[in-house]
């Protein structure tokens, strides 16, 4: 994830943590912890073969 985007993710997770508990924004920590694909698994297949599957439906 490009940080940019991680950063992005960050402030709107506490902006709506927020909003939603009332709790002073100073006292969330968020914590961004990535994964490799091959780690990462949707009704048991990888993130990598999901995305290779996309891409194929795609035609790319």
């Amino acid at each position: 994830m490009k940080p940019d985007v991680k950063a992005e993710l960050m402030r709107r997770l506490t902006d709506v943590a927020v909003e939603v508990t009332g709790i002073s924004k100073a006292l969330f920590f968020v914590s961004v912890h990535e994964l490799p694909d091959r780690d990462i698994a949707v009704g048991g297949v990888t993130v990598t073969e999901l995305k290779a599957q996309l891409a194929a439906e795609r035609g790319g």
